[in-house]
């Protein structure tokens, strides 16, 4: 066995494809110490690869209820929700984001996990049930997939985005239970799902609509209530899975619908049923980040989210314009997620080393995260980046352009 994996991590090595960990020396900011690549010497970079859309994983509201959290409830939770780990801030939390979502989602119910991948695992495991059939979009997230695979029940993979394509499969489709599965806000290209359309085959061909939102919630919509504030009407078939992790600046998830499905959830959901809860200090440290997210500092944030997006997209078709033979697609983004595609793996490994010597932590996407061809620098902003650190990045970046001239 260990000749084979040697000759298994020797292939994926040649091929440009072999990961490797970077070790963080300070908190997850828009600058961050990080260890070089033989880990010997820590030096600042400025990030943008990080998830924390709002930057509250170090504000300190954030970091003195975490402390009053763990002063109250201590460590660990001690066992399952379902045993004796489920306590009052847990439930003060899916309390909250029910309340949360109750203009949206009507007669629902929260439940919450420690991860957004466990939280796919459990919707899908658990509402496939019968005679039905998974209807998911080809770009779909990883937890997505690995939930759907767990089901063994019969997939249809429709193009990304195309909505005629589902149809068309729907409409063929006999089975009792149909379940529309994609994500709010895809994580690799940053474009978002049309859930006005999604909503309307869900009543036409009686389905029901799973969204991930994870790159969604707390960024897009007035209030930060992510994919589903921002369509045009309200839906009982969906099923949301958030993340709190990402904008809310610490970790954990959540699924909001209707209180009879979330009940089969709870009752049923192995991923749920059989792991020890959160530690509590989190949940208790959550409810302060949803309090920013959803009053003014969130709206702020999201403001100068928007601003920032709006001027990285301005500078990366100007880099385009000026640099043609590179063939660079800037994809068409309504998030704070931004992909360069640059083609094989080995460019975007190359462009991602240089930008790391130049003073950038950008990560290149290879396969099999993203498709082959398809290699990418993933850019993702925060709230606390400025104008100049974008300036700086783009800079940056015509620099390893020319370079390759």
């Amino acid at each position: 066995m260990l000749r084979k994996l040697e000759e298994k991590l020797s292939g994926l090595k040649t091929a440009g494809l072999l990961r490797r960990k970077r070790i963080a020396q300070s908190p997850t900011q828009t600058r961050q110490s990080i260890n070089n690549h033989d880990n010997s010497i820590s030096t600042e970079k400025t990030l943008f690869c990080s998830n924390d859309y709002l930057s509250l994983a170090s504000h300190p509201e954030v970091i003195a209820a975490l402390k009053d959290g763990i002063d109250k409830w201590g460590g660990g939770s001690g066992a399952s929700h379902l045993i004796s780990g489920h306590m009052a801030p847990h439930e003060e939390l899916e309390n909250m984001i029910s309340q949360l979502f109750s203009g949206l989602i009507s007669d629902n119910r929260c439940i919450t996990f420690s991860t957004g991948y466990m939280a796919n695992l459990a919707v899908i495991t658990a509402l496939a049930q019968g005679d039905c059939e998974i209807f998911s979009d080809e770009l779909n997230h990883a937890s997505l997939i690995d939930g759907i695979r767990l089901c063994k029940k019969t997939v249809k993979i429709f193009k990304h985005a195309n909505y005629d394509h589902l149809a068309m499969m729907l409409n063929e489709s006999t089975a009792e239970l149909r379940l529309i599965v994609t994500d709010g806000v895809f994580s690799m290209d940053g474009d978002k799902a049309d859930l006005d359309t999604l909503y309307e085959l869900s009543e036409k061909y009686n389905a029901w609509v799973i969204v991930d939102d994870a790159h969604g919630y707390g960024v897009l919509g007035s209030n930060g209530l992510g994919s589903l504030e921002v369509t045009n009407q309200t839906s009982e078939r969906v099923v949301l899975i958030g993340t709190l992790g990402k904008s809310a600046g610490l970790s954990g998830a959540f699924v909001v619908a209707h209180q009879t499905i979330v009940n089969f959830i709870f009752q049923t959901a192995r991923a749920y049923i059989y792991t020890t809860a959160a530690l509590p200090a989190i949940s208790f440290a959550l409810l302060k980040s949803l309090d920013l997210i959803h009053g003014d500092l969130g709206r702020d944030r999201r403001a100068q989210l928007k601003l920032l997006k709006n001027h990285l997209e301005h500078g990366l078709l100007g880099l385009k314009n000026k640099y043609p033979k590179f063939e660079l697609l800037i994809v068409e983004s309504s998030s704070p997620i931004q992909a360069v595609v640059v083609g094989e793996a080995e460019r975007a490994t190359r462009l991602s080393s240089r930008l790391e010597e130049l003073g950038f932590r950008v990560p290149g996407i290879r396969p099999p995260t993203v498709p082959k061809g398809t290699s990418r620098i993933r850019l993702t902003l925060s709230a606390n980046h400025t104008i100049n650190d974008v300036d700086l990045l783009l800079e940056a970046l015509g620099s390893c352009f020319r370079e390759e001239v």
